[in-house]
């Protein structure tokens, strides 16, 4: 029942040995935003073990409100850089390939964090995801500065050697808070309907694209749920969801991750599909299925009660992998604690799959 994942993948400006992606998750163990040598064992580690293709952690764009964590990794300055190049190197002498996520957090950072505690979050009207004011709206100058960020971070990742780029446009960050008619009540041309409101994202992507050519691929990250709201939605039909996903399509997207918290629910009634299947029927494009894969259905009891998380069945996963509802496979928390995951699911060796504990979050395993 394995096999599905370990077959060879051939997309638009994407190749790779099999389909099983490592999802990016914030570690926060790169003191000054500089990711050191541990970081680079621990993304080589996931290499050499039969993963496909890894996305970093969130690494954040060059501006002064892009974080409220010192020690989440930068995607600016030299130190920052050579750092993730090297990186790069190890992943590659592993067989691997790597993209890096790139992001800002928008009004998700509060006043007063560091690094940069004189800097304020920004976001489109100023205001969080419980329409509370943080802020005075962002400016179409503040717009610019930060489109041109995100380019200069695409830029470098194909300049050190990256295999393409992940756009983070979900839960409840910055380009979401785009997204979301909750937290943009803009009026201008980055507001409005909903088409209205993915025009930030969209030019976004065509700076990066314009920045990196067109043949490096460009993941997009996306996601109905925000954090802490796990009920929003985007788009409550597909037709909606449709004319959601067309402007980011035509901007340059090769790619759409799409996240959501349990791979195995439906994201419409009257349909199994869950989101990265009515992404790829909608507009044909490589999708990535991501939310809880490896891991029981009461994962969250882990955090809440200090319980492990057991390795669920796959048979689910791989059967509608098989029949095409998605190209793609991203692995978080079961991969993050077992750093050989994939092999032994390769090697039909389940039953010596470590199961996830929120122990495994203190290290780099």
């Amino acid at each position: 029942m394995s096999n599905p994942l370990f077959t060879p993948f051939r997309g638009e400006n994407l190749e790779l040995d099999n389909r099983i992606v490592m999802a990016p998750m914030t570690r926060s163990f790169s003191p000054g935003g500089v990711p050191g040598e541990d970081v680079a064992e621990y993304y080589r580690r996931r290499a050499e073990n039969s993963v496909g293709l890894i996305i970093t952690e969130g690494t954040v764009i060059n501006h002064p409100a892009a974080t409220g964590d010192p020690n989440v990794p930068r995607f600016h300055g030299e130190d920052a850089l050579n750092g993730w190049k090297k990186v790069v190197e190890a992943v590659h002498t592993a067989g691997g390939k790597i993209i890096p996520q790139i992001w800002h957090v928008g009004t998700d950072r509060k006043i007063g964090d560091s690094p940069n505690p004189e800097a304020l979050p920004i976001g489109p009207s100023g205001i969080n995801i419980f329409g509370e004011k943080v802020v005075e709206p962002m400016t179409e100058e503040e717009i610019s500065q930060v489109i041109d960020a995100y380019a200069q971070a695409a830029a470098d990742a194909k300049r050190i050697g990256f295999d393409g780029v992940e756009i983070h446009g979900a839960h409840g960050y910055l380009i979401d808070q785009f997204f979301w008619e909750r937290t943009n009540k803009r009026t201008d041309k980055y507001g409005g309907d909903m088409i209205g409101r993915t025009r930030f994202a969209v030019e976004v992507i065509e700076a990066c694209r314009r920045a990196v050519g067109p043949d490096f691929p460009i993941v997009f990250r996306y996601s109905q749920w925000k954090s802490s709201v796990y009920t929003a939605k985007l788009a409550e039909t597909p037709e909606l969801l449709g004319q959601f996903l067309a402007p980011l399509v035509e901007a340059g997207v090769d790619v759409f991750h799409c996240s959501t918290r349990r791979f195995w629910e439906p994201e419409f009634e009257g349909s199994d599909l869950n989101l990265a299947g009515w992404t790829k029927k909608l507009t044909g494009k490589t999708t990535i299925t991501v939310g809880s894969v490896g891991l029981d259905s009461d994962f969250m009891s882990s955090f809440t009660e200090g319980k492990g998380a057991e390795n669920t069945n796959l048979e689910s996963l791989l059967k509608r992998l098989e029949q095409g509802e998605f190209d793609l496979v991203a692995v978080g928390r079961a991969l993050l604690v077992d750093p050989a995951w994939a092999q032994k699911v390769r090697d039909d060796r389940v039953q010596d799959l470590v199961p996830f504990n929120v122990e495994a979050l203190r290290t780099l395993v």
